[in-house]
């Protein structure tokens, strides 16, 4: 049987999701808490990687085993054993096929930027002193839905097959306790992708690089080209939309 967690967690002790050979992982921790409740080695397999030191306020990861487990009991009490940076918000049993990662139909993350010094904040965003010019990054963000390759705002050296991504949305707001949020879904994201996204328009908010630089950065594929990637503290991954049917109700699909 395979069952759907759900969780949320602050990335700043752990060296990203994926469990790492030398370093403290959100995956090791999972499964290590598994294996201490079921009694049975446990592999789960996440909807994706977030890098050291991103959040996630919504994860999705799936297991497999033998047996019918009491989902309710099993969120309490792992939620009892985990740290104080990691919660588990749900456990669902999905249909035997269904994937953590490739049945993910699109993903949403933000990145924050504190315009002024928050001291009840600093672990989870980008305190940043100079003027933005959030009009400007905003033109570049609507100009990152009409491409489809991003290989500029990827990590070198990643073993995927392709670098396009449908971005459906990429938006910056500035709130009322003076935080710019940068929002962006697409149906997948490269490694990196959304820090050096975030860089390159800090750029364009200083009046560093110009509109048509942004056209020639996409277009140019190549990470040198554009901005430094910002610090990993303020980026949430924030959403994961899957079709509802996956998921079962009393041994049914819904």
């Amino acid at each position: 049987m395979r069952y759907f967690i759900e969780l949320s967690y602050n990335g700043k002790h752990y060296h990203g999701w994926q469990r790492q050979p030398n370093a403290i992982s959100v995956q090791e921790i999972l499964e290590d808490g598994l294996f201490l409740l079921l009694k049975t080695s446990v592999t789960i397999y996440g909807a994706g990687r977030t890098d050291a030191g991103v959040h996630a306020k919504q994860m999705f990861a799936h297991f497999d085993i033998d047996v019918s487990i009491n989902t309710e009991a099993l969120v309490f009490r792992l939620n009892s054993f985990l740290p104080k940076d990691i919660s588990v918000q749900s456990i669902r049993q999905v249909n035997s096929d269904v994937h953590a990662r490739f049945n993910a139909q699109s993903r949403e993350y933000y990145y924050v930027i504190s315009l002024k010094k928050d001291v009840f904040n600093y672990e989870c965003s980008y305190y940043y002193k100079k003027n933005l010019n959030i009009q400007k990054m905003n033109e570049v963000a609507d100009i990152l839905c009409k491409y489809s390759d991003f290989k500029c705002f990827s990590r070198s050296n990643t073993d995927v097959k392709t670098y396009n991504c449908n971005i459906m949305l990429a938006k910056w707001v500035l709130d009322a306790d003076s935080q710019l949020i940068f929002t962006i879904q697409a149906d997948r994201f490269l490694r990196n992708m959304v820090r050096a996204i975030v860089g390159t328009m800090i750029d364009v908010g200083l009046g560093i690089t110009s509109t048509e630089r942004f056209h020639e950065i996409l277009k140019s594929r190549d990470r040198r080209e554009a901005g430094a990637s910002a610090p990993a503290n303020g980026l949430f991954l924030s959403q994961i939309i899957y079709d509802n049917t996956i998921f079962l109700l009393n041994g049914e699909s819904k």
